[in-house]
């Protein structure tokens, strides 16, 4: 994986699209790029390690402006590297059919070294080390005449997922894509036809788009779209029109786009909620379930699978099903699921989350179960993604594309999502009409206590200066705030690259506690909620080590603030909505301590935004 990018077009040359829809995918992070160039003289490949804005440069030595003009149709890729290393010879695009063929690849060939001696057996020469060109051999191999039919017959030989583009000297003017586990748009354009894996790198085009399916295979042209099973059968998908322009994703003026959506938190948790409260039923309006009370009541038990970010606002699930719905709940490592043989059947309710809705590990425990019978639903903020497809039902976040690597408003969005699902399931069950009009209220008011968070800012980042140098630190809380200290130390790793622990707070003392010292802040979540005063406890315990204390406290909490070195002070909120104003103030801490270090923020190393490898 990571980012595609194809055009097609009758007079448009398609080196400036190409470059500038690499630029829109380098959020999911990558270490190389490339793109291959069709016309009447053959195909053209340009490839280089590093950044886009490398091979940029590379394309302004070699490609004069004045030579472009006869290149309108191409593929372009961003490469995070899974078989070989981040090389200019690993990079996208591949050749095959002496230079004749080019291919792009978003996924892994599992049966890749099969396929690899097969082909080497009939003298096909390598040049990399990655299971990409495998692929490109492949469909040279099948190639008789019908380029879509080569791709088709290559690709029912393949184990394992892909999105790819393909073009062929041999088949001028004609492009051919298709995916299975890894996503693919089509932006359909007036003049011009745009694939990608992912829209952001379409909407500046067009933003009528066309989703493709797992099996589907397209033939592009400039003047059309021709869309295929994989038994080359003819299909029709929609074209769907995507709801934001290409302002949603600009920086708006911030630094990062990791600031600017935490800044945006607000604005998505409203979106989030808006039409989704019945203040005259005290419940939820999820219509998106597709679920009757009656089926509701019926469920006995619920997984919550995911991974990242995801796993940990299902862990927030799971107290909120508990405690509003006395329904038991586990949430789950999305890959552990599917790999343990899970024990799920018509009585228990899986919950898939995926920001992208393309995660292949999730997708895959969503597949297994839908096989074993289980009722399932997804919670993604992608409109049209795979998770969201295949689950069937769920709700929309609505929260707004997300660009920088490390995931934060679709975090609380998440979080507030299951809330109002524990609200609906539990007034199914045992909460009142007054708990739930008292909670919805409190939902309702989400967006202007993360408003209160954002206010302070500048303070949080006062107290990140402090702690920028540390090499170490360790996050703790109880309860309903211990998944919420598992989100702040991932943060801090994944944009600070600082080592950071998320333990729950009992838990330091049976072991981490060896390492603290003066050199090893500890953050404590000490939200003004049941459970405070033990963790409290542990405070004192870790300041006893010389460790200092960054303690995440109430407003006007003056036994808690005067308990820790240093407070990131947060509004009042109940208990279920402590996690999500709790993690807004450890997300700005992670991102002014990543931006004292002078890490590269929005693309962290080795990371990718959309995860479509196991």
């Amino acid at each position: 994986m990571c980012g595609i990018v194809g055009f097609a077009s009758r007079t448009t040359p398609a080196v400036g699209p190409l470059v500038s829809g690499l630029s829109r995918l380098e959020y999911r992070g990558y270490d190389s790029a490339g793109v291959a160039l069709e016309s009447a003289d053959g195909i053209k490949v340009y490839k280089q390690a590093g950044k886009v804005s490398a091979l940029d440069a590379l394309l302004a030595r070699a490609l004069p402006e004045a030579e472009r003009a006869k290149y309108t149709l191409g593929i372009a890729h961003t490469r995070w590297a899974t078989h070989g290393l981040p090389t200019t010879a690993n990079a996208h695009p591949h050749v095959a059919d002496g230079g004749r063929l080019a291919l792009v690849h978003n996924g892994i060939i599992e049966n890749h070294a099969a396929l690899r001696a097969g082909l080497e057996k009939r003298g096909v020469k390598f040049l990399s080390q990655t299971d990409t060109e495998v692929l490109a051999h492949l469909v040279a191999a099948f190639d008789k005449g019908d380029f879509l039919s080569a791709v088709c017959d290559a690709l029912r030989r393949v184990d394992g997922t892909y999105g790819i583009a393909a073009i062929s000297s041999r088949h001028p003017g004609e492009m051919v894509v298709a995916r299975k586990g890894s996503p693919l748009v089509i932006g359909v354009g007036e003049k011009d036809v745009v694939v990608a894996s992912d829209v952001s790198a379409i909407v500046a085009y067009t933003r009528q788009v066309i989703y493709l399916k797992d099996g589907d295979v397209a033939r592009i042209t400039p003047e059309g779209i021709d869309i295929h099973s994989l038994d080359n059968a003819p299909v029709s998908r929609e074209v769907q029109e995507v709801d934001w322009d290409i302002g949603a994703i600009e920086k708006g003026g911030y630094e990062h786009f990791m600031l600017k959506e935490i800044f945006e938190q607000p604005d998505a948790l409203a979106n989030t909620i808006r039409g989704r409260l019945d203040p005259a039923g005290g419940t939820a309006i999820l219509s998106g379930l597709g679920l009757s009370p009656r089926e509701l009541a019926a469920v006995r038990r619920l997984v919550i699978v995911g991974c990242g970010t995801s796993l940990h606002a299902g862990m927030v699930g799971k107290y909120l099903f508990e405690s509003l719905a006395d329904v038991p709940t586990s949430p789950e490592q999305a890959a552990e699921f599917r790999y343990s043989n899970p024990i799920v059947g018509p009585d228990d309710w899986v919950v898939a989350l995926s920001q992208s809705g393309e995660t292949a590990d999730t997708l895959a425990a969503v597949r297994e179960s839908i096989r074993k019978g289980a009722l399932v639903s997804a919670l993604c903020n992608v409109v049209g993604s795979t998770i969201a497809r295949e689950a069937g039902r769920g709700v929309y976040l609505h929260a707004g594309p997300e660009v920088s690597v490390a995931s934060t408003k679709a975090f609380t969005a998440q979080v507030a999502a299951l809330l109002m699902m524990a609200l609906k399931l539990g007034r199914t069950r045992r909460l009142s009409r007054e708990a739930g009009d008292r909670l919805a209220a409190e939902i309702a008011r989400l967006p202007e206590l993360v408003s209160a968070v954002l206010a302070r800012n500048d303070e949080i980042a006062g107290v990140a200066e402090r702690y920028a140098g540390a090499d170490d630190m360790f996050f703790i809380g109880r309860g309903i705030l211990y998944p919420a200290a598992l989100e702040g130390a991932l943060k801090v790793k994944e944009v600070a690259y600082v080592h950071a622990e998320g333990y729950q707070a009992a838990e330091l003392k049976h072991g981490p506690i060896a390492l603290l010292s003066d050199k090893t802040p500890v953050v404590a979540l000490l939200a003004d909620i049941p459970g405070q005063e033990k963790t409290l406890g542990n405070v004192q315990e870790c300041r006893a080590r010389m460790a200092p204390v960054i303690g995440v406290v109430t407003e006007g909490d003056g036994a808690a603030a005067s308990a820790v070195t240093d407070a990131l002070v947060v509004p009042r909120a109940g208990v279920e909505l402590s996690p999500i104003v709790s993690v807004v103030a450890l997300q700005l801490f992670a991102y002014h301590v990543a931006r004292l270090r002078g890490c590269e923020i929005d693309q962290p190393r080795n990371l990718a935004k959309s995860v479509t490898v196991e």
